[in-house]
């Protein structure tokens, strides 16, 4: 497979979830513009050790939106997309890319909002 420039990849990721970001009711993309978005190419060991799978696309951590400051410790609230794991999953189709960068950031967005799989899934981000 044809592996494009990590700059490459990560231009196109970031305009497709500023795209994603703008066609949001006001109400949400507020929230949503407020939740760092990381790019990296696939979850690092640490991750792994911890048990997310080498080739996750994305990844929600922190606490989610109803539950800012009801944990002790709480780790900062941030959506990462895992890019290359994505082109791979796309098997080097930009335009597949591009809808798993959007599906996968909404996902994780989900998550963020309080959604669990079910609701992703009546949704179509499953």
């Amino acid at each position: 497979m044809n592996w494009p420039p990590w700059n490459t990849l990560l231009d196109e990721a970031q305009a497709e979830v500023a795209l994603t970001l703008d066609g949001l009711p006001a109400d949400l993309r507020e929230r949503a513009e407020a939740l760092p978005v990381i790019y990296e190419p696939h979850p690092n060991d640490d991750l792994v050790a911890d048990g997310v799978d080498d080739d996750l696309l994305g990844l929600f951590v922190g606490e989610e939106l109803s539950d800012i400051g009801a944990t002790a410790i709480p780790l900062p609230a941030q959506i990462l997309l895992f890019l290359d794991n994505i082109w791979d999953y796309a098997d080097g189709d930009k335009k597949r890319f591009l809808e798993e960068v959007r599906t996968t950031y909404l996902h994780e967005l989900g998550h963020y909002l309080g959604l669990d799989e079910d609701d992703l899934d009546a949704r179509g981000l499953g």
